[in-house]
């Protein structure tokens, strides 16, 4: 027992110096809350992949219409990936509104194998982008008003060449929603602290800025498009490797988008699977380090518990890891709950926790091993 107890000691000791450095990075984030409506008079080009929409494209239509950043230097694309639904025609109404419609099946050649259909769209519009920045949301995202005023500024204070801005899912009233909304926020606050104190690359393309210039010279997606997810990590690696010290984080409320949950739990897992898958492909030693220790650490909460079901000695050692992973964790979820306006949701937080280590060991598992389903889409 000396060994399973001394390893776990090193497991969680290693665990504890993980969280309390992003806790303390955490403080020490500089806010950015500055909006300069004048911002020169850098084009931007907002690239929007979408497929079977419907619900969700017009309200992100509508949010990006109504953006404070002037609209004569404000580019709208939407790529229309293979949409079965009325996604297209919705679009379309937008076009007097000087939204563009591109339609990926007109651009891809007959044979053509592709991997990655949203990376395909995102070099498709870029391809066709007027915009120095371009900047990448979802169909079913929406943000605020100085969403691009607040991008396009740090950009022009900074002069990072990519930009990692806060995602939130909307917080709805179902279980299911409020565990994604906290999860999700967690996920942020590490991506926070991981930029903006170099520890490793995390970022989500549901908001994310770059310049067009810089997509090109690190070749695009070339390299990676044949990883089926990563239109994201994987390109800020090849970015952050070819511009390095010229990537950021940009800490501001303004500049929140929010997307929408996963409707149900099959859905949930495919999409937390769907990450997962992208793991093996990270550039970074950091980032593979940070989630080994995360997946060792949920592995060994449940053995731990498994144990204890034959064991009243290895049930009281896993009452004390489990509580005193929950106080490692507490102080950092905290604070970024407040930041993203959950703080009255923290109670749930002790609850939570079998959730997020069971989907976290499985998705993690799954996404090395397991096909997954991303809208209507059968990927390994």
């Amino acid at each position: 027992m000396t060994i399973p107890v001394l390893l776990l000691l090193v497991l969680y000791v290693g665990y504890f110096f993980l969280i309390n450095t992003y806790t303390r990075l955490w403080d020490k984030i500089p806010s950015y809350d500055r909006v300069n409506h004048t911002n020169g008079n850098i084009q931007v080009t907002v690239v929007v992949p979408a497929r079977n929409e419907e619900q969700n494209i017009a309200a992100c239509l509508d949010a990006l219409l109504h953006q404070s950043y002037p609209r004569n230097l404000t580019e709208i694309i939407i790529v229309d990936d293979h949409s079965e639904d009325k996604t297209a025609e919705i679009v379309s109404a937008y076009k007097a509104a000087g939204v563009r419609l591109i339609s990926l099946k007109d651009h891809v050649k007959e044979g053509e194998m592709i991997r990655s259909f949203k990376k395909k769209a995102i070099e498709t519009a870029i391809a066709r982008a007027t915009g120095q920045l371009i900047i990448t949301t979802d169909a079913d995202c929406t943000a605020g008003k100085d969403w691009i005023s607040t991008l396009v500024d740090h950009y022009l204070q900074t002069g990072n060449v990519l930009i990692v801005a806060p995602v939130e899912i909307k917080l709805r009233k179902t279980l299911l929603s409020i565990f994604q909304s906290m999860d999700f926020a967690v996920l942020q606050g590490i991506t926070a602290v991981a930029v903006t104190g170099k520890l490793h690359n995390m970022c989500n393309g549901a908001n994310l800025a770059y310049e067009k210039q810089v997509f090109h010279d690190v070749g695009g997606f070339s390299g990676i498009d044949h990883i089926a997810s990563g239109d994201d990590m994987l390109l800020m690696d090849k970015i952050g490797k070819k511009y390095p010290g010229q990537t950021g984080y940009l800490f501001s409320g303004a500049a929140i988008v929010s997307t929408m949950p996963a409707e149900s739990v099959r859905q949930f897992m495919h999409q937390r699977i769907r990450w997962a898958s992208k793991a093996t492909s990270y550039q970074s030693a950091g980032i593979k380090l940070v989630l080994l220790l995360v997946l060792m650490v949920n592995i060994s909460w449940l053995l731990l518990l498994t144990a204890g079901f034959f064991s009243a000695l290895w049930f009281r050692i896993f009452m004390v890891t489990a509580f005193y992973k929950m106080l490692i964790e507490w102080r950092f979820v905290k604070k970024v709950l407040d930041f993203f306006s959950m703080n009255r949701l923290m109670p749930l937080f002790p609850l939570f926790q079998p959730l997020h280590v069971l989907y976290t060991v499985a998705a993690g598992f799954a996404g090395l091993f397991t096909k997954y389903e991303w809208k209507g889409r059968t990927v390994r």
